[in-house]
């Protein structure tokens, strides 16, 4: 698992791609918040596979 609590990520669901804010990730489970009004879910941390984690130091770089 490479993805840590309050990272920012953007995962592939059944439904499409969900952006969404890491509540609390643990080698048992990860709580993610779409931030969407809709409740968290929760996803086994093995399900993570092609998880892209968005990286504000970055997006620094690029407006500099």
């Amino acid at each position: 698992m490479n993805v840590m609590t309050g990272d920012v990520v953007e995962v592939d669901l059944e439904s499409g791609p969900v952006t969404a804010l890491i509540l609390l990730a643990t080698p048992e489970a990860v709580i993610l918040d779409a931030c969407d009004g809709s409740t968290p879910f929760v996803v086994d941390p093995s399900a993570l596979v092609n998880v892209r984690i968005f990286d504000g130091d970055a997006v620094d770089e690029l407006a500099a």
